[in-house]
């Protein structure tokens, strides 16, 4: 079997994203990315797609996709007593009704390849109790259920896991590690020490979307520098 694939990547122009379509083109593959930016990695085929409106079914792509990784989030901390229920909609709506509807749009294109695979992001924040994060732990929680869902439904044609991640150094973190104060501090409480970066997850990512990870379906990869499943010194 020809090891080059051909992989769509939403939201491929920055962050998690632009760090996954780099690592494919580097190992040889094909990428097409779609995304509202029109920059990121030269290399790439680049398709206007917003994931709140757009139709994927109509996006310029081969007959056969061999995966996609649905890379749009949201951080949207606050105390509970703050968040309104269109918060808690809008987070829904980007992180779950449109990977649902990219995945429903491109599944005649991912069954028609003989190894597909599907990721999904979560966020530590799922597996543990974190202050200010009940809006995006609700929606990436019900992600989790659909991967494990979708996993059994559509073995043993087409993968489906997802990658949990910590904070990372990416755009959408960016408020968050404004100062080299808070950057010690955010990696301070994980026991690795630091703050992960694009290419900590990607790779991770990467692993599940090749066939490197053939005999891997409905998984929840921890990816959080030990946060989830070590307690720190």
């Amino acid at each position: 079997m020809n090891d080059q694939g051909k992989y769509l990547i939403i939201g491929g122009t920055s962050g998690i994203g632009l760090a996954l379509t780099q690592q494919l083109i580097e190992r040889g593959h094909e990428v097409w990315t779609a995304s509202r930016r029109l920059t990121g990695e030269p290399r790439t085929n680049h398709l206007a797609f917003d994931a709140l409106t757009g139709d994927a079914a109509a996006l310029a792509l081969p007959d056969a996709l061999d995966g996609f990784a649905y890379c749009p989030g949201s951080i949207n901390l606050k105390p509970f007593h703050r968040l309104s229920d269109a918060e808690f909609l809008d987070d829904f709506q980007l992180n779950v009704l449109s990977a649902v509807r990219c995945t429903r749009a491109l599944l005649p294109k991912l069954k028609a390849s003989p190894r597909a695979s599907i990721v999904f992001f979560s966020t530590v924040a799922v597996s543990q109790g974190m202050p200010f994060h009940a809006s995006i732990a609700a929606a990436k929680g019900a992600l989790e259920g659909i991967t494990r869902s979708l996993a059994a439904e559509f073995a043993p044609v087409i993968r489906v896991n997802a990658v949990a991640p910590s904070l990372t150094d990416t755009p959408l973190a960016g408020r968050l590690l404004t100062s080299e104060e808070k950057r010690k501090a955010s990696g301070d409480r994980h026991p690795l020490k630091r703050v992960g970066n694009a290419d900590d997850i990607a790779t991770a990512a990467r692993f599940l979307l090749t066939p490197d990870s053939a005999w891997v379906t409905g998984q929840i990869l921890a990816v959080d520098g030990g946060m989830s499943s070590v307690r720190g010194m």
